[in-house]
């Protein structure tokens, strides 16, 4: 019965001690939740961290001091380099198959919470780190930061967590078809004037930028929860027959009215003054 017994406490011991690493970081700041892909230099993820963005992004949504949810790289070089290529190389196809599933399940969830979602892209976002950031409603990059692309078809695959559609959405048919079968990636300069990323902020001040952009959608200075249901309504607007799109933006904007802050927003405005909203 001894024998039997240590390995069994220790094999609970290695369990406790990996669960213990942290690939991504957690942290409430000036009512932005920034979501932190920590796993350097390349921030690649794998099934761990894909549960672990799962898990924080659960906690964003349910958070209320959280108005706006932004997701960054950790370092210098990378956003994310997508999948990590070793892991999905040692394992079989149908734990591949499941893994992307996974993975889309949490993409989904993170574009579908009714609050406005930020990619702040420090460094290289190439694959699936390109198909994490896509699922987020504004991509804000670092000047001459790095390349972005879609260049799985080098490998043999496609862009499988999202990224033939999200791209498709973004930029069009021929466009993205033409990206994702060549696989080029390109600067974050030229993915602006695609309008695959919507603001690229001087290296220096990048952060500081980054932060100042995303809390102009918190409370005071708007109405997050106005601001989260306009990203509901055009996101699940999309995806429906326009006569359904337009239940759903009433349905939504039934909920505002009976807000507090659209009481104080249509007060201000009768009374000439700066509203004072609470996100409520």
């Amino acid at each position: 019965m001894a024998t039997t017994a240590k390995p069994k406490k220790a094999a609970k011991k290695k369990a406790a001690s990996k669960k213990e690493v942290r690939l991504v970081d957690y942290e409430l700041k000036d009512g932005i939740a920034i979501i932190t892909l920590n796993d350097p230099p390349a921030n690649t993820y794998t099934y761990e961290m894909n549960r672990q963005l799962d898990e924080c992004i659960l906690e964003a949504r349910m958070e209320d001091d959280a108005h706006v949810i932004m997701l960054r790289g950790e370092g210098e070089k990378f956003f994310s380099a997508g999948a990590n290529i070793g892991m999905l190389n040692a394992v079989t196809p149908r734990f591949k198959y499941f893994f992307c599933l996974h993975a889309n399940e949490t993409l989904n969830r993170l574009e579908h919470t009714p609050k406005l979602t930020i990619a702040a892209l420090n460094g290289h976002t190439v694959g699936g780190g390109l198909e994490i950031a896509m699922a987020c409603d504004i991509r804000l990059a670092k000047q001459d930061g790095g390349r972005i692309g879609l260049p799985e078809v080098n490998l043999g695959v496609l862009p499988g967590t999202g990224g033939t559609q999200r791209l498709a959405r973004i930029l069009g048919k021929s466009k993205s078809i033409e990206l994702m079968v060549t696989g080029e990636t390109f600067s974050f300069e030229m993915a602006l004037e695609l309008g695959l990323i919507n603001k690229v902020f001087p290296r220096d001040t990048y952060w500081d930028d980054v932060m100042a952009y995303a809390t102009q959608f918190c409370p005071p200075h708007k109405a997050s929860k106005a601001v989260g249901l306009i990203k509901r309504s055009v996101c699940s607007g999309l995806e429906v027959p326009f006569e359904s799109s337009l239940a759903i933006e009433r349905e939504l904007q039934q909920q505002l009215f009976q807000s507090d802050d659209a009481k104080e927003g249509i007060a201000a405005y009768n009374e000439k003054r700066m509203a004072e909203f609470k996100g409520s």
